[in-house]
């Protein structure tokens, strides 16, 4: 029972010794290892061991290995010898070491121990006698300094830090070793010494080695004065020592085991001669020739294998071979047209033509080597001559017909091609060819009568369109393109849209609209499914216009709106075409038919009013403003645009007065926010104040009237009031960013600095990952003049939004100048689209006067986001400092017709309250003149 408490019986092997060779866990897998604890610390050659008394030669832990392995290793040299003892050591110490080895060295050490222990006492007295008197000649370190030792207890501490410190014992050359400097001597020193007339040594280039002392004080050996001046002349100087060097070398080099001096430049010029133009290995040609010559003996009627052997002698540099190769080729192979053209290429002018002379009597109907002889004429008769024999020989090649009509002058021609067409009636080129050549009348024929050989080819029947176009028949090119598609399909021909497209965008570009409309109109419908078709259209419109065709674009905008005139996107779509790309009254007709049709969009009624009054007719885009009314009542797009017109064009009292019916018959925030925008404009403060008030009170969750209130209070020098109406407004729209930053720069430019952190510390716990706010904490910190603090908090910024392109454009510019471009590629990697990523890129590359590439990149910017005032006024400022007058005016003119809203110096400007009425045009320029060049 207590066995059964227990568990198991206890294992029987626990507590036994373990059996020889047992490793724990081998049976598992686990392998035994040792460890530096279980061998104790690695130790280098020169450390000491650790008998600290151990006589020269044991004394590092190197020299006891050394003695080590010298003990291993048997000493059999007879030296060691002795005739009694035999070899010192065991003559058989690298044997295997067995069992009975074991017993015999047993036997033995217990002998050695009996006989040891009777001597042991005297023995032991007589080493002990042997240290002391060996301590009495050399005590230890130890022993001599214990007297000192002793006393050390009664050193005070005072006298313990008084001791100085132990240096370097050496003097500093030992302990600083410095190279030698050796300075040669300037060249003056040579010319002011050879002034005060003492002797010099030098050497005349003419005497060889001899000649070293001149006798003469002051003067040089011959010819290294420049005569008449007592000036040294160094470049002769120079000279000598190069001839001097020059015959020394050439004196050794000769000397060695007779072998000349070479000429290096004669030399290279010889080896650059010997080297084969051809780049690969030698071996690889070796192999090549060898295969091709089995390959040309083994099938010499083969003719690859003749022009493959000519073109690799050619590659190597080895035209003759080639040649010879090819003519060989040519007899073997007298039919075959490629080994004929390959030797007509190979050979030089007159002898290729004789060549192709031959090439035509073997094999009169090629017409790739009639071909080829036209081009080797040089004189246009001749290549006529040659063209017009093959012609007689081979009339069924288009491509001769081809080739010889377009050496003939007109007339020549179309007699030329209405042979053409009787001998190749299949050929589309030549018909068309021909019938442009010919009158009206006899074109028509001409293409009859094509359309009666091809019937199954859309281009004669567009070409027909396109003649009865041209001759003013355009009621005919409807028919024409009709009956073409029935016909077509008739003859079993398979109707392909983007193929007649295409073909509309050909005719678009030859200037043909009518036909190019016609197509249009035939083929857009077809092969479509019902509920693909106006995705599909205006897809095909985009295209179209991305590729210049713009009247096909037109037409299938219109064949859209006829068979959706309901469709809003549709107009808009076609309106913002003929925006882009039309003419004004085109873009005006067709919002007439818009509005007719959808009454009740309003963005195409007010497209026209705007487009009335850009032209300058303010009473039409009246009109057309109170028709938008009629249909669409109590509109606040449309009041708006109405109160719009009429500020902008100075009827302040008619503004007021529509403004006022807005509000009492469709109030809404934005009317209200006009309505004291109009007032605080005019100047008439008081009374923009009192609406603001009214507003605030049905609309207090509107954060823009909070900031009208509170920038009308600065203006007026109020700001406490202001401060509070941000507060105000901050408890009830807690999100708007733009009034935090009203709050902290109004903070700001009182001078409380501790204020503006907090309050932006406070809009970002409020709005979390809200890059707008860290960047304004960033620009606080360095507008305060606190760099550091602010490098740390863009690091921060980043972090927490590290996809925000206007953090990485400022972290860029935080950067000091070297590490900028590095800053830039970082950001292009995390924000490679971002317009304010590409803009910093833009001055980067501004500000190390890089104009072509920040034109670039200016470029690119505005191309992705044309609504960013700021690319368009730093864009107008580059090209005003470095662009001419044409780039200023072009910069200009897209930006006004972009219309941008947005950019934080861009609104700086355009919300300003004395801008309110400025053109786009004029608020660049104001944005661009305040821009300093400071990064």
């Amino acid at each position: 029972n207590g066995s059964v408490l227990m568990g198991t019986e206890k294992k029987p092997f626990l507590g036994m010794p373990a059996p020889l060779g047992y490793v724990p866990g081998l049976g598992r897998g686990a392998t035994g290892f040792t460890t530096r604890s279980d061998i104790g610390p690695a130790r280098d050659a020169n450390d000491p061991v650790d008998d600290r008394h151990a006589p020269p030669g044991k004394r590092t832990v190197g020299d006891q290995m050394k003695k080590n392995q010298e003990e291993d290793e048997e000493d059999l040299n007879d030296t060691n010898y002795d005739e009694f003892n035999g070899y010192a050591g065991s003559l058989f110490s690298s044997g295997p070491y067995e069992k009975d080895d074991e017993e015999a060295d047993a036997i033995y050490a217990a002998l050695d121990k009996r006989m040891d222990e009777r001597r042991k006492e005297r023995r032991e007295l007589r080493e002990k006698e042997e240290i002391e008197k060996y301590r009495m000649e050399r005590p230890k370190i130890q022993q001599q300094f214990s007297d000192l030792k002793r006393k050390l207890a009664e050193v005070s501490e005072e006298e313990w830090l008084s001791i100085p410190e132990v240096g370097d014992a050496r003097n500093k050359r030992q302990r600083n070793p410095r190279h030698e400097k050796l300075t040669p001597v300037p060249d003056s020193f040579f010319s002011k010494h050879l002034q005060s007339g003492e002797n010099h040594s030098s050497v005349d280039p003419l005497q060889g080695l001899g000649g070293l002392n001149t006798p003469y004080p002051g003067s040089m050996t011959p010819g290294l004065m420049t005569p008449g001046t007592g000036e040294l002349d160094m470049r002769k100087i120079g000279q000598a020592r190069n001839t001097l060097m020059d015959m020394r070398l050439s004196q050794v080099s000769d000397s060695v085991s007779g072998q000349t001096v070479v000429d290096p430049k004669g030399y290279l010029t010889d080896l650059n001669s010997m080297i084969p133009t051809y780049g690969g290995d030698i071996s690889d040609i070796k192999k090549a020739r060898l295969l091709l010559k089995s390959v040309r003996e083994t099938n010499p009627h083969h003719p690859p294998a003749w022009i493959a052997s000519a073109r690799l002698e050619e590659v190597t540099g080895k035209l003759q071979v080639a040649r010879n190769l090819i003519m060989k080729g040519t007899e073997m192979c007298p039919k075959s047209e490629d080994v004929w053209l390959e030797a007509a290429r190979l050979q030089p002018g007159d002898t290729a033509k004789a060549v192709v002379a031959q090439a035509v009597r073997h094999m009169p109907q090629s017409v790739r080597v009639y071909i080829r002889a036209a081009e080797l004429e040089t004189d246009i008769r001749a290549k006529k001559r040659v063209l017009r024999k093959a012609l007689e020989n081979v009339s069924k090649s288009v491509r001769l017909w081809k080739a010889a009509v377009e050496l003939e002058e007109p007339e020549d021609a179309r007699i030329m091609l209405s042979r053409a067409v009787e001998c190749c009636p299949t050929s589309v080129e030549l018909w068309l060819a021909l019938a442009r050549l010919e009158t009206y009348e006899n074109a028509r024929r001409v293409l009859n009568k094509a359309r009666e050989n091809i019937p199954t080819d859309r281009h004669i029947w567009i070409t027909a369109a396109k003649l009865e176009e041209a001759n003013g028949n355009t009621q005919m090119v409807e028919k024409i393109i009709d009956r073409a598609i029935t016909s077509l399909r008739a003859n079993g021909v398979e109707i392909n849209r983007d193929q007649w497209i295409q073909d509309a965008e050909e005719c678009d570009k030859a200037g043909s609209v009518a036909t190019c409309q016609a197509v249009i109109r035939a083929v857009i419908g077809i092969g479509i499914e019902e509920e693909d078709r106006k995705h599909t259209w205006m897809e095909d419109a985009d295209s179209c216009v991305a590729h210049g065709a713009l009247e096909c674009a037109r037409a299938i905008y219109a064949h859209a709106l006829q068979v959706f005139p309901s469709k809003k996107s549709v107009w808009l779509r076609a309106a913002y075409f003929e925006k882009n790309h039309g003419t004004r009254s085109s873009l005006e007709a067709l919002l007439q038919r818009a509005v007719a049709h959808c009454p009740k969009a309003e963005v195409l009624w007010l497209m026209g009013a705007k487009s009335k009054w850009l032209a300058g007719d303010v009473p039409a885009a009246r009109s057309i403003l109170a028709l938008a009314f009629q249909a669409n009542p109590n509109s606040e797009e449309i009041w708006l645009a109405a109160v719009k017109l009429e500020s902008e064009n100075n009827e302040y009292e008619r503004a007021r007065r529509l403004l006022a019916k807005a509000r009492s018959s469709a109030p809404t925030a934005r009317v209200f926010m006009k309505s004291v925008k109009l007032e605080w404009v005019l100047g008439n403060i008081e009374a923009a104040q009192d609406l603001c008030t009214e507003a605030l009170k049905h609309y207090e969750d509107f954060p823009k009237l909070w900031m009208m209130r509170g920038q009308i209070e600065e203006q007026c020098e109020n700001m406490d009031k202001a401060r509070e109406a941000y507060n105000q407004g901050l408890k009830k729209c807690p999100h708007s960013v733009a009034l935090w930053f009203l709050l902290s720069r109004l903070e700001e430019r009182v001078g409380q600095l501790t204020r503006a952190r907090a309050i932006l510390e406070k809009s970002r716990l409020k709005n979390p990952q809200c890059a707008d706010l860290w960047l304004e904490s960033v620009r606080l910190e360095y507008r305060a003049g606190l760099k550091n603090i602010a490098n740390t908090l863009m690091a921060k910024a980043l972090q927490e939004c590290p996809n925000s392109g206007i953090l990485w454009a400022e972290a860029v510019f935080l950067e000091a100048r070297p590490q900028r471009k590095t800053k830039s590629v970082d950001a292009l990697k995390k924000c490679e689209h971002d317009p304010h990523v590409l803009l910093a890129v833009a001055k980067l590359f501004w500000s190390e006067r890089k104009i072509t590439k920040s034109r670039e990149w200016f470029l690119r910017t505005v191309k992705i986001e044309p609504d960013l005032g700021d690319a368009w006024a730093l864009f107008y400022k580059f090209e005003l400092q470095h662009g001419t007058q044409e780039q200023q005016e072009e910069v200009r003119k897209r930006c006004e017709n972009a219309e941008p809203r947005h950019g934080e110096l861009w609104c700086a400007e355009s919300k300003h309250v004395l801008n309110w009425q400025k053109k786009t045009g004029e608020i660049l320029e104001q944005v661009a003149s305040k821009i300093k060049n400071t990064f």
